[in-house]
């Protein structure tokens, strides 16, 4: 081809361009929509100590909203993946992870049905971790939330996104919805032991950090699991400015039914009106800005004799560490002894 008629295909192909944009920007907009706005979705992230009952709480607070008449997604983000093993009768869900490492194996992309499962309107998923020893569980959940976000996470139509996160863990990942903006508002699960509050106050100070730094996250509040009614997680809620949402009392029917994978949070049962409060406590509860105790104040909310208060720390010497008198050495050279 000439150089003539190469410049002649270059101006003709600018000429459409330049015709393409033109007839782009003759387009008018659409009109400003004049209808009632929709409700956004509630993306809620909770957080508590293992083994508190965040998966318990969860289980029957979704199901309790789902029979209420809500569009309910429960996304687990512990590596133990045990969140939905209570709303499925004790099975094991695929995790996200998991099922997009098969399935990138094989070639195929990962669909809604690989790893979203559904009982009496719950919607639920579990976003999974790596193998023991193999990987960082927080970067597991990032990349979990790159793989919803691919799924179409962002156009989904759900009233409430409830989101399952380990709180003993203090890394980024773990964070994420308070440091980006992910969820409105986070709620803890405590109970009366020092731990559990002590994990409650971590994720306090947490949100008090990126409310500093701009973000806008808040505390809806503390629910109180296996409350034997001594009262600590009341006086902690009360020093931290947040609400106490509900109290889930230590029963024995309670304990008996959930180690049998049952759901106790079912219109018409015994703790249905509990559930019932709690879900519209959840709902309703705005996010706040907390006041995280400092160690001593949550150490004051408990009896001394339970925490140790009369220990004095006791520094201890050189002579303690050496197990014997101490040669001074005038220089850090090593010296080596003759052979």
């Amino acid at each position: 081809m000439s150089t003539h008629s190469a410049d002649a295909s270059a101006l003709r192909a600018e000429q459409v361009r330049i015709q393409s944009l033109r007839a782009e920007a003759a387009i008018e907009p659409d009109p400003v929509s004049s209808a009632p706005p929709v409700k956004s979705t509630q993306v809620i992230a909770i957080y508590g100590k293992g083994g508190i009952g965040k998966s318990f709480t969860l289980a029957n607070l979704s199901y309790m909203m789902a029979q209420l008449g809500k569009k309910v997604l429960l996304i687990g983000c512990d590596p133990k993946s045990d969140t939905t093993s209570l709303l499925f009768g004790g099975r094991a869900c695929p995790t996200i992870i998991e099922t997009s490492a098969r399935k990138k194996a094989a070639g195929e992309p990962v669909a809604i049905g690989d790893v979203c499962f559904k009982r009496d309107g719950v919607f639920a998923m579990e976003l999974g971790g790596p193998e023991v020893g193999r990987g960082c569980g927080g970067r597991g959940i990032i990349h979990g939330f790159e793989l919803l976000e691919k799924l179409g996470f962002h156009d989904w139509g759900f009233d409430y996104v409830l989101l399952d996160f380990l709180g003993d863990v203090v890394c980024g990942g773990f964070g994420l919805p308070i440091a980006r903006d992910m969820c409105q508002k986070v709620i803890v699960v405590g109970s009366n032991d020092l731990q559990s509050l002590y994990v409650a106050n971590n994720v306090c100070s947490a949100v008090e950090y990126f409310r500093k730094l701009g973000g806008n996250v808040g505390v809806a509040g503390l629910v109180i699991n296996k409350d034997d009614g001594t009262g600590e997680a009341q006086a902690f809620a009360a020093a931290a400015q947040i609400p106490v949402l509900a109290a889930i009392p230590a029963n024995e029917d309670i304990r008996r039914k959930s180690a049998n994978y049952d759901i106790v949070g079912k219109p018409g049962s015994t703790w249905a009106p509990l559930f019932e409060q709690l879900a519209g406590s959840v709902a309703d509860a705005p996010p706040l800005r907390p006041k995280p105790l400092t160690q001593d104040s949550l150490l004051g909310l408990f009896k001394g004799e339970a925490v140790g208060r009369g220990v004095v720390l006791e520094p201890a010497t050189e002579v303690d560490m050496c197990g014997g008198a101490i040669v001074a050495k005038t220089s850090l050279e090593v010296v080596y002894d003759n052979a």
